[in-house]
């Protein structure tokens, strides 16, 4: 199957030498010449990767990356940058961005980062969503349907790893992990308190659930079943 790739480029001819070896890869590019005509795109489609430049007009790398994070996408970005200095890294690490990749590169060291970006979702994404379910990580709230639930810092944990995982099934190790990191968790029965708890949030006041239990594998977060 091809990875389908944004590329967001003011340079005509890098752009073009870039299509033309990934899709010699199988790589499948959209193109954007701007800021702007970038971020529409990277918001209407579901890409595996954006190759994201710096200097961009109308809006550069660094608030294009900033807006769709903003944006729940969770999208890895590899930002293109004639830069290379540890200040301007960092700020592109600020605004979202998963890996650098410095001018001038080689195009199989691009095509390399990108599969592997490409294996991943973005941990950068500052809202989540499945189905009417939301999640704001800047302002730390949660809404379904529009309307606020209100979690305890466990209850929060949990919600944030089953969405990031969602619609996979996430393992009793996983979550306790996420719940109590440094291997303090209490007994199992703590687990399935904090579930039941999550459940009466999540989905007793609504008209369907969200939190399916997966027999002998876990618990999942799934919007249609």
């Amino acid at each position: 199957m091809s990875i389908q790739m944004l590329l967001v480029e003011d340079s005509l001819p890098l752009a073009e030498t870039v299509v033309s070896y990934c899709e010699l890869e199988g790589i499948v590019c959209d193109f954007a010449s701007t800021g702007s005509q970038g971020l529409k795109l990277a918001l209407e489609n579901d890409y595996a990767a954006i190759l994201l430049d710096v200097n961009l007009p109308h809006m550069n790398g660094l608030e294009v990356c900033e807006a769709i994070r903003q944006q729940g996408v969770d999208t890895p970005v590899l930002m293109l940058t004639a830069r290379d200095t540890l200040e301007d890294k960092l700020a592109g690490f600020d605004a979202g961005t998963d890996d650098y990749l410095v001018k001038p590169f080689e195009l199989s060291e691009l095509v390399a980062r990108v599969r592997a970006l490409a294996k991943r979702r973005s941990a950068f994404a500052q809202k989540l969503t499945v189905g009417s379910l939301e999640l704001n990580l800047s302002t730390r709230n949660a809404t379904r349907e529009g309307k606020t639930i209100i979690l305890s810092p466990t209850g929060w944990k949990l919600l944030e790893l089953l969405m990031r995982e969602s619609p996979n099934v996430v393992g009793r190790e996983k979550m306790t992990k996420a719940i109590w990191p440094n291997g303090e968790a209490p007994s199992s029965d703590v687990l399935k308190v904090q579930l039941y708890r999550l459940r009466q949030k999540v989905d007793k006041p609504f008209s369907s659930n969200l939190i399916h239990t997966v027999a002998a594998h876990g618990v999942a977060l799934r919007a249609d079943v």
